[in-house]
């Protein structure tokens, strides 16, 4: 069993349902967020249209998966990302679940 973890826009979430969905995991729990980037240190040249702290309205998915399911998702995610033309992405990560009950 492993744990994934999904975090993104909120624009992206009917996609990343639809990616889970596909993949074969129909069970998972989300979470509205604000995801947070401090761009203090970033050069006046690079961001002179931003403030120095960039917040955004995101979402963040939890879901208990089989090894295999996980691959499927990572593959899906993966072709997802390869079509957006923003550089807002899917991030995914895996843990491993040592014991549960």
């Amino acid at each position: 069993m492993k744990l994934l973890v999904i975090t993104a826009v909120q624009e992206y979430s009917k996609e990343i349902k639809s990616i889970l969905k596909k993949s074969g995991i129909h069970i998972y729990s989300y979470k509205d967020v604000t995801g947070f980037r401090d761009l203090s240190e970033e050069s006046f040249e690079s961001n002179w249209f931003a403030g120095e702290m960039d917040e955004s309205q995101s979402i963040i998915f939890f879901a208990f998966v089989k090894k295999e399911n996980v691959d499927i998702f990572f593959a899906k995610a993966d072709e997802f990302n390869a079509k957006q033309k923003t550089m807002s992405k899917v991030h995914v990560v895996v843990l491993n679940i040592e014991k549960s009950n």
